[in-house]
């Protein structure tokens, strides 16, 4: 057997005293079973065909990584046929950077096909891989052999969302005395290969709060939340506040003593947490018309985020840290840590699961290091991975793109390894779950605590971000997005910031110091561009080129707007950011020029390509024309012989302030994915909207009589990474929001 390597850098067991909270990782890397069909988000993820990924992960200062050798992938027809072919690529390649490895052998998993949690098979079956793995790898020291038990227990057999999908007491006590003997036995084979290998035992870390009325449900639950860690520190006997209820369930004595006669605390307790972890549970179930009530022994309630409600105790990380120490006097680690939203509040999450660490060090808990989690981002789990619909959340690298691209969480991780403070701009400020916005609409919300507020941060005096184009339609949507995303903004007109004379520019950048300027303003008028050209190159090319070179001077991150009118139309298919331009029109023409000069003065500008706006904020859009047309009573004509690819503004404007905050630069093209003409446009939001689309009549470019000439294929793809949803996707919200606003106004009408 060898020894263990040794690392130059603070290992996963080092006394917490003697060291800075550490930095560790982990690629979301869930092998789950939904029926018949196993969801594997490595094959999403495309981890396995790129070993550059480590060296990524690496350069983020990371040297501990939680990593997967699922007994699911490796041994899915049994020990004699396993295919140890990626595992033995990956793990080399961890070995040979010096990354410690946790290997994880199953993650919400339930064992390959011929098993599940609750089949007594389990647990000896996982013990046998255990054993194969530490013999394959013996320089393994630190292991999870199963993620989170207790967790994927309540979502396999109370919930029924996983595989077996049953919801009874009795297999939950099954699942989770199953997963803990597993981990035990698991153990135990390990050990007897690798004597020095160590547990780091993962779960969820949340708490449940409640109504007077759900009190006996909250203390139950708040009891069950350390069954499995309880099991392993054999501290689960006849006194344990649960005894009674694991053997109304099904569960023998026996089988639970036997935990306190085969005891495997682990050396590091590994605390999973997210913002949906703490949970607020009531029976008041007419006050959450939107949520579908669940019945707990007879009685109906609501199972919602703490987060979301105002009568719940706004608590946080560090409480929950400090009651996992007085209970176990373990080590601990925050094991994962990731937030699906707007950058900027995936950077406040970060920060304040660092902070909150660090709170609990210092309140004595020997807390040893927190990972950044789904480093590579993670696929479908706004479905809790039940269905394969792509829905994609990024994380320190977004994959659309086919390639890992560095966002600004990657830049944040650097600097909380290297053990500086962060230092993003848009950080700066409440995340969602710390701000008034986040209740939900029908709870009450008591009276601010004077003192709390007291305490909160002073914001007021961060930098903003610069917003030229008061008058149109996506600078208001750019300052009302950044408002719901608490990101400090400041919107201008031309009174203001006349975006081509250098010293008015000038003037507001002084004024306001902004860390970024987005260039929402510009002329929109294709046709009446052809008689006024000389407005049209000032607003579109000149203006952007004076604010691009006052930004660099400045070191201000610079954005501004181009079309798909650049282009000819004669490709035959969808643009992509590197296709020559080649305007047929004024307009076009100028955004053309628009993007030279940019580049001439600053070669760090992002330069955004989208087209053919729809939302449901303003009523200056196509759709919003074809569909009160309708609804008048009237026709609408439009041509089927031009292609294009709308564009959903709220869409546009999140991404763009995501690309924004990641300081990206040169040409993005971000719309909708979906080609159609203009008449197909009206056709579906006409269907969707459940009106007649027998009154929509399909012309000729021809007959519309424009002034200026259009490209009959604009639409648009990229090269760079896919990031807005579906068109159908985006008609569905428009169509949803406009009927909701008309509805609103209806009943302020009748009211």
């Amino acid at each position: 057997m060898r020894a263990p390597r040794m690392h130059p850098h603070p290992h996963p067991h080092s006394d917490a005293g003697g060291q800075r909270l550490a930095l560790w990782g982990g690629i979301e890397c869930t092998v789950n079973r939904v029926g018949d069909e196993f969801f594997d988000q490595a094959v999403h993820s495309g981890h396995d065909t790129r070993p550059d990924d480590l060296v990524l992960v690496q350069s983020l200062g990371i040297s501990v990584m939680r990593y997967p050798v699922l007994w699911e992938r490796v041994a899915p027809d049994g020990l004699d046929q396993a295919d140890w072919s990626v595992s033995d690529a990956q793990l080399a390649a961890c070995r040979a950077r010096e990354l410690t490895v946790i290997a994880g052998l199953v993650h919400h998993g339930s064992g390959p096909r011929h098993t599940s949690l609750i089949d007594a098979g389990f647990a000896p079956g996982l013990a046998d891989y255990a054993r194969a793995v530490a013999s394959r790898y013996p320089w393994i020291e630190y292991y999870t052999p199963v993620n989170e038990p207790l967790t994927t227990a309540r979502f396999s057999t109370l919930y029924g969302v996983w595989y077996p999908h049953s919801c009874s007491d009795r297999d939950f006590v099954t699942a989770v005395l199953n997963q803990c003997r597993a981990t035990v036995l698991a153990m135990q084979a390990i050990r007897a290969v690798n004597p020095a290998a160590k547990l780091v035992q993962t779960d969820d870390l949340g708490k449940s709060w409640g109504t007077p009325a759900m009190a006996a449900v909250t203390a139950f639950y708040n009891h069950r939340r350390w069954l499995a860690w309880d099991l392993l520190c054999g501290k689960v006997d006849r006194r344990h506040p649960l005894w009674t209820y694991l053997l109304k369930h099904g569960a023998a004595p026996g089988d639970v003593l036997w935990f306190r006669a085969n005891p495997c605390p682990p050396d590091i307790i590994g605390v999973n947490y997210y913002v949906t972890s703490e949970r607020w549970l009531d029976d008041r179930v007419e006050r959450y018309p939107f949520i579908t009530p669940g019945m707990i022994d007879g009685q109906a309630c609501i199972d919602t985020e703490s987060a979301r409600v105002a009568e719940a105790p706004d608590t946080g990380l560090t409480p929950l840290l400090l009651e996992a120490w007085q209970r176990y006097r373990l080590p601990i680690a925050v094991t994962e840590a990731h937030l699906h939203a707007g950058r900027e509040d995936q950077l406040r999450w970060l920060i304040e699961i660092w902070q909150a660490a660090q709170a609990a060090r210092t309140q004595g808990a020997d807390v040893r290091a927190v990972t950044a989690w789904a480093l590579l981002g993670s696929f479908d789990w706004n479905s809790l991975v039940t269905r394969q619909a792509g829905h994609y959340e990024s994380g320190a690298f977004d994959l659309r793109g086919g390639q890992p691209r560095a966002t600004a969480v990657a830049t944040l991780l650097r600097q909380l390894a290297a053990g500086q403070q962060p230092a993003h701009p848009a950080a700066p400020g409440h995340g969602w779950w710390r701000r008034d916005t986040r209740y939900h609409a029908t709870t009450t919300r008591p009276p601010p605590d004077p003192e709390k507020l007291a305490r909160l941060p002073d914001t007021s005096d961060r930098a903003p971000i610069l917003i030229s184009g008061a008058s149109g339609t996506l600078g208001r949507a750019l300052a009302r997005v950044c408002a719901q995303r608490n990101l400090a903004c400041r919107l201008v007109g031309r009174a203001e910031m006349d975006i081509a004379e250098p010293g008015s520019v000038e003037r507001a950048l002084d004024k306001y110091r902004p860390w970024a300027l987005i260039n929402a303003s510009g002329y929109v008028r294709v046709d009446q561009a052809e008689h006024d050209a000389a407005r049209c190159f000032r607003e579109n090319a000149l203006g952007p080129g004076v604010l691009a070179a006052a930004c660099a001077r400045h070191g201000v991150h610079f954005t501004t707007f181009s079309s798909d009118m650049v282009f000819d139309g004669r490709a035959g298919r969808a643009y992509v950011e590197t296709d020559e331009v080649a305007p047929l029109n004024v307009y076009g023409r100028s955004k053309a020029e628009g993007e030279r000069a940019v580049f001439t003065h600053n070669a760090a500008t992002l330069v955004i390509r989208t087209s053919s706006f729809f939302g449901p904020w303003d009523q200056h859009n196509f759709v919003h024309h074809a569909l009160a047309a309708l609804e008048a009573g009237g026709t609408f004509a439009a041509p089927g012989d031009l292609l294009i690819t709308p564009t959903h503004v709220p869409d546009l404007v999140e991404n763009c302030l995501d690309l924004v905050i990641d300081g990206e630069r040169g040409i993005w093209h971000l719309a909708n994915t979906g080609a159609l003409s203009w008449f197909e446009l009206a056709r579906r939001a006409a269907v969707g909207a459940g009106l007649d689309p027998s009154r929509l009549h399909e012309v000729r470019a021809s007959d519309c009589q424009y002034l200026a000439a259009r490209p009959v294929n604009s639409t648009l793809d990229s090269s760079r990474a896919r990031l807005l949803p579906t068109l159908d996707d985006a008609l569905s919200r428009f169509l949803a929001e406009r009927a909701r606003q008309r509805a609103a106004c209806a009943d302020l009408t009748t009211s």
